[in-house]
């Protein structure tokens, strides 16, 4: 192994250290503060009957949930920057995850569907259309899917469709029941049967998403060059285009649209890594769900009540944004 990779490996094993310690610490805070060691406890099988319904009934669903979600949405921002070539690409930037919050919400308005598990399908749906969309408007004219058309097009689009849902939820009370706190992106309201349904697509996406890291390489070198190494474009865009999908349209299902999650990331392990996504995608596996329960942990100890994690990436990233656009010189119409 070369030397740049043993760096990688050892800094992969001090990522994942890292997101362990966050794990802990996330199970540990909260309205009723538990040790650490109590946690190790506790996890372990040994605690009182109260410290082992707060640990395993209410706080370890919602740290694995964000464990998982949290890995989805990073794997899938960085799949979305290698398939554009945009360093600003986002599955909540780019509409894909309002695609899948519009879908849901007119699935519980004009269906009546509540259950968890029809909520996956319609946000599939309205993940992959909404993709389908992007694309149409952004490689339209002559100058192709340049970084401005693409941050132009799914700003449009995410504007048009939080404006679908919104419409639903105001229309109907029930709706505006069903889907007020999961629209604002949420981890305190997940149980064993989200995580149970959710799981099999999320892990579908990951295993995907691992597999077409060497034919992304290739044609981050440009269409002909990648032909050249023996990547098949057409068959990764369309393969990667599914891994978001699966990734973006599961987690939003389970827990709400999250914007900026899959934005930050990237960028800070192309630092640490370069552009090879054999790397990459660990790394963002690991780094981002660090990130997303590190936020949680914040929303629960700055508000006195628990603030839910989707307002925390939002008020974290919207600066993080605006440094990374001021940053980007490549981005031009």
């Amino acid at each position: 192994m070369k030397k740049t990779d043993a760096a990688r490996a050892t800094g992969l094993a001090a990522a994942v250290a890292v997101l362990a310690l966050i794990a802990l610490v996330s199970v540990a805070v909260g309205a009723r503060s538990i040790p650490l060691s109590t946690v190790v406890t506790a996890l372990v099988g040994e605690s009182t009957p109260d410290v082992h319904f707060v640990v395993w009934d209410l706080r370890v669903p919602r740290t694995l949930i964000g464990l998982a979600v949290g890995a989805a949405l990073g794997t899938a921002g960085a799949l979305m920057q290698a398939l554009t070539r945009n360093p600003l690409a986002d599955p909540g930037l780019l509409g894909v995850n309002a695609g899948a919050a519009a879908a849901a919400a007119l699935s519980v308005s004009v269906l009546g569907i509540t259950d968890l598990r029809a909520f996956v399908w319609f946000a599939f749906a309205g993940a992959a259309l909404a993709g389908v969309v992007l694309y149409a408007l952004a490689t339209g004219g002559r100058s192709g899917a340049s970084p401005v058309r693409l941050a132009l097009a799914g700003t449009a689009i995410t504007a048009a469709l939080t404006g679908v849902t919104q419409s639903a939820m105001l229309l109907d009370s029930k709706t505006l029941d069903q889907m007020r706190f999961w629209t604002v992106g949420s981890l305190n309201r997940a149980d064993g049967a989200t995580i149970a349904r959710v799981a099999p697509f999320l892990a579908a996406g990951l295993v995907l998403a691992l597999a077409l890291a060497r034919p992304l390489n290739a044609i981050a070198l440009g269409d002909d060059a990648g032909r050249a190494l023996g990547a098949n474009i057409g068959r990764t865009r369309v393969l990667t285009l599914v891994a978001i999908t699966l990734l973006a349209g599961a987690a939003t299902a389970a827990v709400g649209p999250l914007v900026f999650v899959g934005l930050a990331v990237p960028h800070i392990v192309r630092a640490l890594t370069g552009p090879d996504q054999r790397w990459m995608l660990p790394y963002c596996m690991v780094l981002s769900p660090a990130l997303l329960l590190a936020a949680d942990i914040l929303g629960r100890v700055v508000a006195k009540q628990e603030l839910d994690v989707g307002v925390v990436t939002a008020l974290l990233g919207a600066p993080v944004f605006i440094y990374l656009v001021r940053r980007t010189r490549m981005v031009r119409s």
